[in-house]
């Protein structure tokens, strides 16, 4: 139980074991039972399977850390043997399969996740969210999902989380939170959103943040911000809340004119309204009215028709009985020039 694994440093006074950059592709299986801190990082572990940690070999370990292994699979049940586990990195790995029961069936007693760089597949960023949905993480105080280059979350993904302080979603390529649900999270006290592609925040996502008097830091730097009219309301929750870290630090990055003034100073009349923000809505209103107008031309046109249906009538029946007396011309031409005895007649009456 007091042994090292080899190629590993251990200290049983501070209950760690370091497994750095030793090329390992497997969990040591001899990993002395003091253990509370564990450190296995860049080595070549590859997948993590079912049972990669002994069980009832390691009650106390509390913190593990697997960044930078090449994780590319964790499977079901492999950190399920670990009781008193709080705190897992497994920033640095290219995740493309993580079972949401990798913590077994039951809800694990973690507090701290972090997936930095982790998570660039988006299968493994569905898995997480059904592991998280599922309430298997329930205890989680604090989640880091940063440099994922995430452009959108799934639906509800934080919303069986109601122990969770800390959020970190900064350095993303997030361009909108309109499906991101925040409510549940009383909780949350720190929320990231810096280095992001977000343009504006609605009126549903500000109204989250209203609602949520634990959330005292919130950091929006580094945006795309595009200072047009829908910006009026993001602008005025700035001016009145003091949630935002640096507020005074936004600046616009669309249209060009607006091109670094602040957020805080800006005014109505700096805004340019002209252009229809939500172009799709712009054209379906345009199509409706198109379509309106066509109806009541239509509508007119038949009315018009019904008025004077009599003289409409008398018109047609004039141009069928002029029609009538030319084809009988015709026919009459016809009928003399295919008898020769009419034609001979028709020739000397004619001189």
């Amino acid at each position: 139980p007091g042994s090292c694994p080899a190629l590993c440093e251990c200290s049983e006074p501070a209950k760690t074991v370091k497994c750095v950059n030793k090329n390992l592709t497997a969990v040591p299986a001899d990993l002395p039972s003091y253990v509370r801190n564990l450190f296995i990082t860049g080595n070549r572990l590859g997948q993590l399977p079912a049972g990669a940690f002994p069980a009832q070999r390691l009650p106390d370990l509390s913190a593990l850390n697997l960044s930078g292994n090449h994780l590319w699979a964790v499977e079901a049940g492999a950190l399920a043997a670990l009781p008193a586990l709080r705190q897992l990195d497994l920033s640095g790995n290219l995740l493309v399969s993580l079972s949401p029961q990798a913590f077994g069936e039951g809800s694990s007693p973690l507090e701290e996740l972090a997936l930095r760089g982790a998570l660039r597949d988006h299968g493994a960023l569905l898995s997480l969210a059904t592991m998280l949905q599922s309430g298997a993480l329930r205890n989680l105080s604090r989640l880091e999902l940063a440099d994922n280059g995430l452009v959108l979350l799934p639906a509800g993904m934080f919303t069986a989380l109601p122990a969770l302080r800390q959020l970190d979603l900064s350095n993303n390529s997030l361009v909108g939170l309109r499906n991101i649900s925040f409510q549940g999270l009383g909780q949350l006290q720190s929320l990231n959103l810096s280095d992001n592609s977000l343009g504006v925040l609605r009126n549903s996502t500000l109204a989250q943040f209203r609602s949520m008097p634990a959330l005292r830091r919130i950091g929006l730097g580094r945006n795309t911000w595009v200072c047009d009219c829908a910006i009026e309301d993001l602008v005025a929750w700035l001016k009145e809340s003091d949630q935002v870290e640096g507020k005074e630090t936004l600046t616009c990055t669309y249209p060009d004119k607006m091109l670094g003034k602040a957020l805080l100073k800006i005014n109505s009349s700096d805004l340019n309204c002209s252009v229809p923000v939500d172009l799709p809505s712009q054209l379906q209103t345009s199509y409706v009215f198109l379509g309106i107008v066509l109806a009541l031309i239509g509508a007119i046109f038949l009315l018009v028709l019904y008025l004077n249906r009599k003289g409409i009538k008398k018109w047609m029946h004039n141009i069928r009985d002029a029609c009538r007396d030319h084809m009988e011309g015709y026919h009459y031409r016809y009928e003399i020039n295919a008898d020769p005895r009419l034609t001979n007649l028709s020739t000397n009456s004619d001189v």
